[in-house]
């Protein structure tokens, strides 16, 4: 009998060990999991915010695979690109460098909420005035708007939410504008 005690003690101390091990397994797999879908998300979001802007795309359906749809009808940025009035509506913009650097965050498997900080600069923007503006632009506001004006760098907290298994930003709330 204490052979038998022993026994099972030792194989139910084994199993817990192995039970332990596999759930830290299952919980790093969806972090990570997680955590590279965030990235994604925020990374690709925001460029694609950004060429919107400066008019590179002109499909704003493409945003929403990103941007909730609420929050692109509220976007000031977006509705002044959307209306023409944006600073880059006067320019052929060809090419960004756009950098997103994003805070630490956690994110367990079974919530559906991150807020985190990220912070966004564009660079290089690689663009040249429209052809039939150009004097127009170049009398305005002088020469050196021959180039598109700089992209502001600025901090965003940004609240994402899982919608049908994939992350979606719902809001973007400017933390600090250029410094």
């Amino acid at each position: 009998m204490k052979y038998l005690r022993r026994g099972i003690w030792f194989i139910a101390g084994r199993l817990l060990v192995i039970c332990l091990v596999l759930g830290l397994m299952i919980a790093v797999f969806y972090y990570a999991m997680n955590l590279t879908n965030i990235q994604i998300i925020l990374k690709d979001g925001m460029a694609g915010r950004a060429k919107y802007i400066m008019g590179m795309t002109v499909d704003r359906n493409d945003l929403t695979r990103h941007f909730q749809s609420s929050w692109l009808d509220s976007d000031e940025e977006i509705l002044r690109a959307a209306q023409g009035t944006s600073p880059y509506a006067d320019y052929n913009i060809r090419g960004i460098d756009h950098r997103l650097e994003m805070g630490y965050f956690w994110v367990w498997p079974w919530e559906n909420t991150v807020r985190l900080e990220i912070s966004e600069r564009i660079p290089r923007i690689d663009g040249r005035v429209r052809g039939l503006k150009a004097d127009e632009v170049i009398a305005r506001d002088g020469a050196e708007a021959v180039y598109p004006p700089a992209w502001p760098d600025a901090t965003y907290r940004v609240l994402l939410v899982r919608e049908n298994g994939q992350w979606k930003i719902k809001s973007l709330a400017l933390q600090r504008p250029a410094e």
